[in-house]
């Protein structure tokens, strides 16, 4: 499945300050959120949030990069739980739902199968999600890779997107990826 800009968006889940220093790789998950955030906003995707009550706002390095993004605050794990996002989500009339964020075997999961069910496709950025666990984030991985998540990296989302080089936009996508690149460098595995 190739996905263009016209046909997605960019959904991120519940990356909030009170819990985000205990999950595994936190800070390149939060470095890989920006990028994405930065690429969404230049591609002009559009961009949903969502915060689970108790747990904080989202934390401060996405704030400015969500700008006047719809942000949902939700009880349920699945972010299709809340009927507000889910009226949202169905007004954009987009077919794919790119998903990032955090935890991936709790809300990421419940709202990937959520979606699924909902004959939305679905992409699961693999180095911008995590949990507490490695394990866990593993485990909730190859689950929804079985059930029909489409699984990739930021890297090759963004470029993906970008589809050309030689153009303004490229040059100012290879900003971001540089940057991402340098302000920290991938140590983590990933299956």
């Amino acid at each position: 499945m190739r996905i263009t800009r016209s046909d997605c968006l960019l959904l991120v889940i519940d990356v909030q300050d009170r819990f985000i220093d205990t999950i595994a790789e936190h800070r390149a998950i939060v470095e890989n959120l920006k990028a994405l955030l930065r690429a969404a906003q230049l591609l002009g995707l559009p961009v949903l949030a969502t915060e689970q009550e108790k747990l904080g706002e989202i934390v401060p390095e996405l704030q400015d990069l969500l700008g006047g993004s719809p942000k949902f605050r939700k009880l349920s794990f699945s972010c299709c739980g809340n009927s507000a996002f889910l009226k949202k989500l169905r007004q954009l009339r987009r077919k794919i739902v790119i998903v990032c964020g955090i935890e991936t075997h709790v809300c990421v999961l419940q709202t990937v199968l959520d979606l699924l069910k909902l004959q939305y496709r679905v992409m699961v950025v693999k180095d911008a999600t995590s949990s507490h666990a490695p394990v866990d984030r593993d485990t909730a991985m190859e689950r929804m890779q079985n059930t029909g998540a489409i699984m990739t990296t930021t890297e090759a989302l963004i470029y993906e997107l970008t589809e050309k080089a030689g153009t303004e936009e490229f040059r100012r996508i290879l900003e971001i990826v540089k940057e991402r690149r340098s302000t920290h460098p991938p140590k983590y595995k990933i299956r």
